[in-house]
């Protein structure tokens, strides 16, 4: 009995968790198209309505467009589509001719009529968004089109970004460090379960580095999107000739497009830029993508002990790499 009561206690946690989910998208619905005027009936000051000023916009956007592709890219009904589509011919806004390569299919164009409408339209569009961003400070602007961003990324399941998107930077400040102690804390208790204690860690290793750190013989290489670090590794010079590489993290939305390849390169290539003979990591059996990593840039294993650390049974190893050869 206890333990169908525990079960029904879970599945209601989790329905309360979902229906408060749900309010909060609802909220932001409510909240957004008031800020943007998607509840006017016309937009932007035209006699036309959301769908319709959508539909120029995707027939202007699109080389070769076609009723059919109108219907895939909005989602639109096609008796709706029709009607709007009849519209625009008759003001004159819209072309419609048969496909050279198909005579079933009708392309559709732009009138001149229809491209000044667009243009005129376009432009409010883009002073209505000026005018949303202009009382905000550009670390705040960042912040409202990153979560944009990511609100598109998620719910069409696309790439987070292309590389290109993404920079790099070498030097520190105010505040990387302590999102990096975040970003370990955060990803390592979902990845691999360690405790508070793994934090606590990170902070004291972190706290170390600061006391000591000297740009000549110690960097941080760090990767940034939508203003926010999302892969890091550092190099730290222990003597003349030996140096340790720590901190190597990137965030799960980021793997695969080889963030930390480009990080890990840059780390080596400063290794051998200060004539670092040696250099060698410390990380754990749980490490299993980034041990990969270590092992096909050349680095071999050279120890290992069994451990209880930050709540999980695992080895710790060390890795080593020579450079002279």
């Amino acid at each position: 009995m206890s333990s169908i009561f525990v079960f029904l206690t879970e599945i209601q946690i989790y329905m309360s968790s979902n229906d408060a989910l749900i309010a909060d998208v609802r909220h932001f619905n409510r909240f957004y198209t008031g800020v943007v005027g998607l509840l006017d009936q016309h937009i932007l000051e035209s006699k036309f309505s959301l769908s319709e000023v959508r539909v120029l916009y995707e027939i202007g956007d699109q080389e070769k467009c076609t009723a059919g592709q109108l219907i895939n890219v909005m989602k639109i009904d096609g008796g709706y589509l029709s009607r709007i589509l009849k519209k625009f011919e008759t003001a004159g806004l819209i072309t419609r001719h048969q496909s050279p390569a198909d005579g079933r299919t009708f392309l559709l164009q732009l009138t001149a009529k229809g491209r000044k409408l667009m243009t005129g339209l376009n432009e409010r569009s883009s002073d209505h968004i000026r005018q949303l961003l202009e009382p905000l400070e550009e670390p705040q602007r960042l912040r409202v089109t990153g979560a944009m961003k990511t609100i598109e990324t998620v719910l069409s399941g696309t790439a987070p970004a292309a590389t290109s998107d993404i920079h790099f930077r070498y030097d520190l400040q105010p505040g990387d460090i302590g999102y990096l102690i975040y970003l370990h804390g955060e990803l390592y208790a979902k990845e691999c379960g360690y405790n508070f204690e793994f934090e606590s860690y990170v902070c004291k290793t972190f706290l170390d580095f600061l006391s000591t750190y000297n740009a000549n013989k110690d960097r941080v290489f760090l990767a940034i999107a939508d203003n926010k670090i999302v892969g890091a590794v550092a190099i730290l010079g222990s003597s003349r000739y030996l140096a340790q590489l720590r901190w190597f993290i990137v965030h799960p939305d980021y793997r695969g497009r080889g963030v930390g390849k480009r990080l890990f390169a840059d780390a080596i290539a400063f290794c051998r830029e200060k004539n670092y003979q040696n250099v060698y990591l410390m990380t754990t059996s749980l490490q299993s993508t980034a041990i990969d990593i270590y092992k096909k840039a050349g680095f071999r294993k050279t120890g290992e002990k069994f451990l209880q650390l930050w709540g999980q049974q695992q080895y710790e190893q060390r890795y080593d790499m020579d450079l002279t050869q």
